[in-house]
């Protein structure tokens, strides 16, 4: 349930690509695909080559990029990394001008001394031209010291011990004796934690071999990085390599699953000591960075602990004076990535009213303690921006859209040359042969008199004068925005090319709108939020007559299968089908078994049996479960049985009730799947099941 942001998604995707490896490690290669109808098909999804990350280098001036191809019929992936030379200046950005001079498979690519350091196919850290060897873990990230004498190398470490070992003479059973909460996380069973191990780095002629490895957190069950989504982001090395910044919860079992205060913490190599740089700030603390000089660190924070969607903002700390300050304070939005551009600026992403642009900051020196920075947008558009790197002057990024898969752009702020130029066309070859659906903008009224922001996606070739299907998309988090996404599941051009007009509101409880409007959902599921989508169909309905009435859907996956399981009780007859994909249908059972309490402790205002608590009991009042007695409506509900966030006994449940009320019902389960799909072929299982139940009731 928690928000699930593009980066993380990558992230996702890169371990099932890692996962498959292991299988077959024969590469998977750009697939060539004929599209008959000029319109996007599930396999056209599949086939587009995915950009997951961009690298530039000052030193080298080369550009590292990582790119996945897919293979729906070995029903697995391979991660490329491509290096590249922009032969361009700065003054004279051009497209194509992005030339590939190396490829092979991998993934993790940085940077050390103009050398490209990378993971390769067989899970061995390669720097420059040499092997890493000695390590007696397996490696899932790496961070070299700038002096290239160390490395930090992440690598799971056994937290909990399983049944064979308590048991050595019962090698073979199944069982699970468990003592605390925390016991699953995501999509796995909490018997491991990752931990950063510090080791020294010997030159072998090709190779280079650990030396003298050091668990930072050695015999303790703690994370760095955090799971389910953290990677070497969260830890940092300073520039004299002197100190090592990490990102950790130093809490277990209840602790753990009720608190979201991570802290960053310094470890110095010298003395062997840990100071918490973040001590008395009570939410997330993560991703900790040095300025280039070494005086500041920066880190992106929230302030309350259990409110995983509070305001994440970015702060900088003077490790001399230990002056602190808030860089986007006013912005009223979240942080999502940023780097350093220099000693004195940031780069970071941010979105605002549905889009995520690019804003540089200034940070130390050239501001006085009693001013406030202001952070200034480098992008416009109706885009969503990801930020890179520099190479001088020249600003590298991603850009992708409702429109459009990532792209790697470039350009150089505060010049003529400002505006972002294509530098890679990866998936041209399809773009060419279909037509796209059309993104408009669309301001509303709510119920209580503020303004709300809607996409409209209309299909390819629309004529007004037709009558549509339309679908109302209930977003998901509850807390992540209906950005300019591009997903290979949840796709917008995939819904308009079936002839369906979208309805898309960035609803109460969604950043991007100021913090009241994203904190309005907390506490109050069925509340302003409902509303919003209800006068959002009911607006669109009503003004234009393209609109069939009679044919309207509603879709949604996580807190969007909520208010699909939410709505289905409350709707009036609105809609003739519903789409519900990992939602909660029990919020009683929910609160229970969720693995992450803090989010249900905060959103839900606490327990059920907490009859003196009102905001829990006005939660738990609004459980769509209540409602099935007003049922009336055709359900399709979707669900990953790996899912550990909302357990897929949710949509069975949802299903048996539907059946047993004579309801049209079906239910599509995936065993292998957790809270999204990321399998080729029931990725392609899902897109037609979706579009087969919505054609049944719609067309």
């Amino acid at each position: 349930m928690r928000k699930i942001i593009f980066m993380a998604t990558l992230a996702l995707l890169t371990a099932a690509c890692q996962n498959n490896q292991k299988q077959d490690n024969t590469p998977i290669t750009k697939p060539e695909i004929t599209i008959e109808g000029g319109r996007l098909t599930p396999e056209a999804l599949w086939a587009m080559g995915r950009i997951n990350s961009v690298h530039p280098d000052e030193q080298s001036g080369r550009i590292a990029y990582t790119i996945s191809y897919y293979s729906v019929e070995e029903n697995r992936s391979t991660s490329w990394i491509r290096v590249c030379q922009h032969t361009s200046s700065p003054d004279s950005l051009s497209p194509n001008s992005l030339k590939t001079i190396d490829e092979f498979v991998g993934h993790s690519p940085a940077w050390h001394k103009g050398q490209l350091c990378y993971i390769n196919k067989d899970g061995q850290v390669v720097i420059g031209d040499k092997i890493l060897t000695g390590f007696e873990h397996d490696i899932e990230g790496f961070l070299l010291s700038p002096q290239g004498d160390k490395i930090i190398l992440i690598a799971q470490v056994k937290t909990i011990p399983s049944t064979a070992d308590k048991y050595p003479d019962l090698p073979l059973a199944s069982g699970r004796v468990v003592d605390d909460l925390m016991y699953k996380h995501w999509d796995e069973w909490t018997e491991t934690a990752p931990h950063p191990f510090l080791c020294e780095l010997s030159s072998l002629n090709s190779q280079l071999s650990t030396l003298n490895s050091i668990d930072l957190l050695e015999n303790t069950p703690y994370e760095s990085p955090m799971k389910p989504f953290g990677g070497t982001e969260q830890l940092a090395w300073s520039p004299d390599g002197k100190t090592i910044a990490y990102t950790c919860r130093k809490k277990s079992g209840l602790d753990y699953a009720i608190s979201t205060n991570s802290d960053i913490y310094l470890y110095d190599l010298e003395t062997g000591t840990h100071t918490n740089l973040t001590e008395g700030n009570m939410g997330y603390d993560t991703n900790p960075s040095y300025s280039p000089d070494g005086q500041w660190i920066a880190w992106q924070s929230m302030e309350r602990d259990g409110y995983e969607s509070d305001e994440n903002r970015l702060m900088i700390q003077n490790l001399q004076t230990g002056e602190r300050r808030f860089l986007t304070q006013g912005m009223e939005t979240n942080v999502d990535t940023y780097y350093w551009k220099d000693n004195n600026s940031l780069v970071f992403s941010a979105v605002w009213h549905g889009c995520s642009m690019l804003y540089e900051v200034k940070t130390s020196s050239e501001l006085p303690n009693s001013s406030t920075p202001q952070p200034q947008v480098l992008t416009t558009g109706q885009y969503d921006y990801v930020p890179g790197g520099n190479i001088g002057d020249t600003y590298y990024c991603l850009r992708h859209s409702m429109c459009e898969a990532n792209e790697i752009f470039a350009f150089t702020p505060y010049t003529l040359h400002a505006t972002p130029t294509q530098l890679t066309h990866e998936n041209d070859n399809i773009y060419s042969q279909i037509t796209m659906g059309t993104v408009v903008p669309r301001w509303q009224k709510t119920t209580d008199g503020k303004q709300m922001l809607t996409w409209i996606i209309y299909p390819p070739h629309f004529d007004s004068s037709k009558k549509y299907p339309t679908l109302l998309y209930c977003e998901g988090g509850p807390q992540s925005p209906v950005s300019q996404f591009w997903s290979f599941r949840w796709n917008f051009m995939m819904m308009a090319a079936n002839d369906y007009i979208i309805v898309a509101p960035n609803r109460r409880g969604l950043p991007g709108f100021g913090n009241a409007w994203n904190e309005q959902i907390s506490g109050d599921y069925g509340g302003q939020c409902m509303k919003d989508y209800l006068s959002a169909i009911d607006e669109f309905v009503a003004s234009e007559p393209y609109v069939d009435k009679d044919r309207l859907g509603c879709v949604g996956a996580s807190f969007g299968g909520f208010s699909v399981y939410w709505l289905a009780g409350h709707h009036d007859k609105r809609f003739k089908a519903f789409i519900a994909h990992d939602g909660i249908f029990n919020m009683e059972m929910q609160y229970l078994e969720t693995e992450e309490k803090w989010f249900a402790n905060w959103d839900m205002g606490g327990a059920y049996w907490d009859k003196s608590n009102k905001i829990a009991q006005r939660t738990f009042a609004n459980s769509p479960h209540l409602f099935v007695d007003k049922w009336d409506t055709p359900i399709l509900c979707i669900h990953g049985e790996k899912d550990y966030r909302i357990l897929a006994n949710q949509s069975m449940a949802a299903f048996d009730a539907a059946k047993m009320r004579g309801i049209d019902a079906q239910l599509l389960i995936f065993p292998d799947e957790n809270h999204w799909v990321l399998k080729p072929q029931n990725g392609i299982l899902w897109q037609r099941t979706f579009f087969a139940w919505l054609d049944k009731y719609l067309k």
